[in-house]
């Protein structure tokens, strides 16, 4: 019965050592998981401003925007057929947004057909109207999205954010952050043509 006992001991030791080794190792086998899939998103070549849209090649939303300068003013997707339009989601209160809002000018002098609609995400009226009046208006129609339903239509992550439309009505381009002259004159322009 003692040697039983002892054998016993002997045995729940060593079962006690083997998990140990396992807990020692298990550290070191996450870190090489973790390592795999960091290095496999590298090989990649993926930019962080650039995140995967479910839109991408599907069909405008259905819209419904109230204008910020007149609220009799609607705008649907039926004003929007056979056009080529670049929307562009900002706000006054939004840094980055303010910093390329002139270049919205540019595209718009270089673009002429091109519509601009911008839509205001959750921002005051007024702010929004004085944020306009004060730094000018590329927009051809800015509507209002004060409770942020077209944004979530839109799968928007931040501001800006821009889309580009097709004149078939499709989201071909996509981009997260303010556009600078690169982004606009290798990625936005080559659509345009």
């Amino acid at each position: 019965m003692v040697r039983r006992y002892i054998n016993d001991i002997f045995w729940i030791i060593r079962y006690e050592e083997e998990v140990n080794k396992i807990f020692l190792f298990l550290p070191i086998f996450f870190i090489i998981i973790i390592s795999i899939f960091l290095f496999i998103f590298l090989l990649q070549n993926k930019d962080p401003s650039k995140p995967p849209s479910a839109l991408l090649n599907e069909n405008l939303p259905e819209l419904r925007l109230v204008s910020l300068k007149d609220e009799k003013e609607i705008l649907y997707n039926k004003d929007l057929e056979g056009k080529k339009i670049l929307i562009n989601f900002f706000a006054s209160w939004c840094a980055p947004c303010i910093i390329e809002h002139p270049l919205l000018f540019q595209i718009k002098k270089n673009y002429p057909d091109l519509y601009l609609l911008g839509i205001n995400h959750k921002d005051k009226m007024e702010d929004a109207i004085k944020y306009i009046d004060q730094d000018g208006n590329p927009y051809d129609y800015i509507g209002i999205d004060n409770d942020g339903l077209v944004a979530l239509d839109f799968g928007v992550f931040g501001l800006p954010e821009t889309f580009m439309i097709n004149s078939k009505g499709k989201i071909i381009y996509k981009y997260l952050g303010p556009m600078t002259n690169e982004i606009i004159k290798n990625e936005i322009y080559p659509l345009l043509k």
